[in-house]
C-alpha cells in the first residue's frame, strides 16, 4: 500500500515496529511494472517480483553457488561461507534495510539473490583466470555473466531462454553498482556492450541510477562481505582478534562488557561481527533517510533520476569501511596462504579453457551441438560459459580427468 507519513513520523523512511511492513510511494513497485520481454499470465498467489525472486531461487545457477568459493574454497572447511550462503546473507540484510526505508523487500531480495549468479568457480581467482583466457573474445566479468544467465543461459522454460524476469529486477541486476553507461571502469564498459543486443527488446535505461531497492542490494552486499569475511578469517586463523585493533571501526567493539563476558574466542568473535553488522546497517539507514528527506521523492523515477546515489553510507562510515577494506586486503585476500591457493585455482581454470579450445570433444554433448557453425569469438564464449558454470569441485574433477597432475589447492 502507498503510505503518506506526516513529517513528524519522518516521511521518507521511519523506524518500523517489529514485523511491520509499509511501502512508500517512491518504492519501485508503486509504479506499474514495465513487464517482461515475453508476456505471461499472472500468478494467483504471488506478485511479479515474488515470482522473479522464486525463479532466481529455483535456477540451476543459484544451486551451483553451493559449491562456489566466497573467500575460502569449499573443501577447506564446512563452516566457511560459500557464494550461496553469502547471497542469502546479502538478501537478509537487504530485506532489513528495505523495510526500514519503506521500500519493496521482495524486489530488494530478488536482486540480492541474483547478484552473484555469474560468479565462476574459485571466486575472484576464477574470474581473473577467465578474463585472461577469454581476452580475445571480450574477457569475463561476473556481473555481465549474471545478466546473461537470467536473460539467456538458464534454459528450463518452454517459451523462452533465460528466466524472463521483470524490467524492475533486470534493471536492478544491471545497475545495482551504479549506472554502467555513465561509468568509466572496464566492468561498466563491458556491461554496456554486453546488454546492447538485449536492449533492442527492453530498454534498461543504463544512464540513470537504479531503483532504491537495487541500491539497497548493493549496499547489503558491501556490508555482508566486509563483516563476514572477518568471521571466516578468524576461523581460518589468518587473523586473530587482536589484529582487529588496527581497524578504527572495530576497535570500540572489542572491549565492551558483552565481548568480555562471551567466555571464549569463538563467541567473542561472533559478538564483534554481529555488533559490527548492526552498526553499519544503522548508519546506512540513517544516512539514506537523510538523503531521502532532501530528495523528497514522490515516485520511483525521482530516485532513478537523482544526481547521486540515494541509499548510501555516511561519509564517515565510508571512510572507515575503506580502512577496513585495506585491512582485509592486506591480511586476508593478499595473504600468502590465500594467494598460493588461488594461484593454483587460476591455473586450473586456464588449463580447462585451453583444453576445451583444442579438444571440443571433451565438452559434454549438449555443449558440442552446433559448435562447428560458431565463429572463433562465439566458440570461446561458449567454452567460457561452460567453465564459468562449474562449481569448485566439478572444476577440480574435470581437471583430474583431463590432466595428469592437478594442484592440491591447500
Amino acid at each position: 500500500m502507498t503510505i503518506a507519513l506526516s513529517q513528524s513520523e519522518f516521511q521518507y523512511g521511519k523506524q518500523l515496529r517489529p514485523g511491520a511492513r509499509e511501502i512508500a510511494a517512491y518504492a519501485a513497485s508503486q509504479a506499474p511494472s514495465r513487464g517482461r520481454v515475453y508476456q505471461e499470465p499472472a500468478c494467483p498467489t504471488r506478485n511479479d517480483l515474488q515470482r522473479d525472486r522464486d525463479r532466481i531461487l529455483h535456477s540451476t545457477a543459484f544451486r551451483r553457488l553451493t559449491y562456489k568459493t566466497q573467500m575460502f574454497l569449499c573443501h577447506e572447511g564446512d563452516h566457511y561461507r560459500t557464494r550461496l550462503t553469502h547471497s542469502l546473507e546479502v538478501a537478509q540484510i537487504a530485506r532489513t534495510i528495505a523495510r526500514q526505508l519503506c521500500l519493496d523487500e521482495d524486489l530488494a531480495e530478488a536482486i540480492a539473490l541474483g547478484h552473484d549468479l555469474g560468479h565462476p568457480p574459485f571466486g575472484h581467482a576464477g574470474e581473473r583466470a577467465l578474463d585472461t583466457a577469454l581476452a580475445d573474445s571480450g574477457g569475463f566479468d561476473h556481473n555481465v555473466q549474471s545478466f546473461r544467465i537470467v536473460t539467456s543461459l538458464e534454459r528450463k522454460y518452454a517459451g523462452f531462454d533465460g528466466l524472463n524476469l521483470t524490467w524492475e529486477t533486470l534493471e536492478g541486476l544491471a545497475k545495482h553498482n551504479g549506472p554502467p553507461a555513465l561509468g568509466d571502469s572496464l566492468g561498466d564498459r563491458r556491461f554496456t556492450h554486453a546488454v546492447r543486443e538485449f536492449e533492442t527488446k527492453m530498454d534498461l535505461q543504463l544512464g540513470s541510477f537504479a531503483s532504491g531497492e537495487a541500491q539497497v542490494a548493493a549496499i547489503a552486499d558491501d556490508i555482508a562481505w566486509h563483516t563476514h569475511d572477518i568471521d571466516d578469517g578468524l576461523r581460518a586463523g589468518l587473523i586473530v582478534p587482536d589484529d582487529l585493533r588496527q581497524v578504527a571501526l572495530i576497535l570500540p567493539l572489542l572491549d565492551t562488557n558483552e565481548i568480555n563476558a562471551a567466555g571464549d574466542a569463538v563467541k567473542a568473535a561472533y559478538q564483534v561481527t554481529r555488533r559490527l553488522i548492526a552498526m553499519i546497517i544503522s548508519d546506512a539507514v540513517k544516512e539514506s533517510r537523510r538523503r531521502l528527506a532532501v530528495l523528497a521523492p514522490k515516485e520511483p523515477a525521482d530516485i532513478r533520476n537523482a544526481d547521486s546515489q540515494t541509499v548510501c553510507f555516511s561519509s564517515e562510515m565510508q571512510a572507515q569501511l575503506d580502512d577496513l577494506r585495506t585491512f582485509l586486503f592486506a591480511n586476508l585476500y593478499h595473504n600468502d596462504v590465500v594467494m598460493h591457493v588461488m594461484g593454483d585455482a587460476e591455473q586450473i581454470v586456464c588449463d580447462l579453457v585451453g583444453r576445451y579450445t583444442w579438444a571440443i570433444k571433451e565438452l559434454p554433448p549438449p555443449w558440442q551441438q552446433g559448435f562447428e557453425a560458431l565463429d572463433e569469438r562465439s566458440s570461446q564464449r561458449r567454452i567460457g560459459d561452460f567453465v564459468a558454470g562449474m562449481t569448485d569441485r566439478f572444476a577440480i574433477s574435470e581437471h583430474q580427468r583431463l590432466f595428469d597432475v592437478t594442484p592440491e589447492l591447500r
